[in-house]
């Protein structure tokens, strides 16, 4: 039996949210039924539905007596999927363009300050044998180059072999992007081959992974990555809820935003579509840096 509709672009939003933005199973769950009610309303569904449509059915969501909180969350849900569905190529145009809700602010991402991360990485380097390595190689490969997880744990190990000062990476879309190692990241990625070859039994093929386990895809999972990182966090003495695979994309954008680079060369960097979801970074950075003004100029302060 065939998919509705809509149906495989759906599942494949929700598992780029859960993959990649790291979204919690109630959240994901709520943007199913959002989606589902959006696919069924539409006449011609979420993938052949034009602006007009669109809107008709936000403006219905009041009529049928729906919270205006649930108003906002499946414009969200709407708005998100058709972003990513124009990142993919699978549509030319977002018909939820206007779904503009009023007095309402974005939400900033989660990221964390240079002190944190290199508490991270202090944490991931205690800890004993290949594990440690691992584990040191995938935070600072993830600091310094921006990646999604799902691109950083799709890594294949002849990318780095010949210790690369950038790397190729196909991102959403299958847009390909450079995206750079500084030398910390290059020694970690170094020291951890190392590890991982000495590991490998005699006799036996390579994975074609940098960072290869027993799960079903070959290499380490997201949720793996993900148990890692918070016990890390706690052993750097930082709340676990703060950190994530994703978290240290963001502070790499911040950071490079705090430290004076351009807009555009985030954008590029990141693989973003549109200037606009990077912009977002501006907010974090800007908040950051007023921070540290009030907090440390000495006319700031009260006497």
């Amino acid at each position: 039996m065939s998919l509705p509709p809509g149906t495989r672009q759906v599942e494949a939003f929700l598992e780029m949210m859960a993959v990649e933005r790291d979204a919690s199973p109630h959240t994901l769950s709520a943007y199913a039924r959002d989606l589902a009610d959006a696919e069924n309303a539409l006449p011609h569904g979420l993938m052949g539905a034009d602006e007009a449509a669109v809107e008709a059915w936000y403006a219905g969501l009041g009529a049928r007596g729906l919270s205006a909180a649930t108003q906002a969350r499946r414009r969200s849900a709407v708005r998100q999927f058709y972003r990513f569905v124009l990142g993919e190529g699978w549509r030319t145009d977002d018909p939820s363009r206007r779904l503009e809700a009023p007095g309402r602010g974005r939400r900033l991402p989660k990221t964390l300050g240079r002190d944190e991360v290199e508490r991270l990485l202090a944490a991931a380097s205690a800890r004993d044998g290949a594990a440690g390595l691992r584990l040191v190689a995938l935070v600072e490969l993830a600091y310094a180059s921006g990646l999604r997880v799902s691109e950083l744990l799709g890594l294949r190990v002849e990318a780095v072999r010949r210790d690369p000062a950038f790397l190729i990476v196909r991102g959403k879309g299958g847009k390909e992007r450079l995206a750079p190692l500084n030398a910390s990241a290059r020694e970690a990625v170094r020291v951890w081959l190392v590890a991982r070859d000495a590991a490998r039994p005699e006799k036996a093929p390579d994975s074609p992974w940098l960072f290869p386990s027993s799960s079903a895809r070959g290499h380490l999972t997201p949720r793996r990555f993900a148990q890692l990182l918070d016990q890390a966090a706690v052993d750097a003495g930082i709340d676990p809820a703060r950190v994530s695979p994703h978290v240290l994309r963001h502070a790499f954008a911040t950071h490079l935003l705090e430290g004076g680079a351009d807009l555009r060369v985030v954008q590029t960097l990141l693989g973003h579509a549109d200037i606009a979801t990077t912009q977002i970074y501006t907010h974090v950075a800007v908040d950051r840096l007023a921070r540290v003004v009030r907090d440390k100029h000495p006319l700031a302060k009260d006497d």
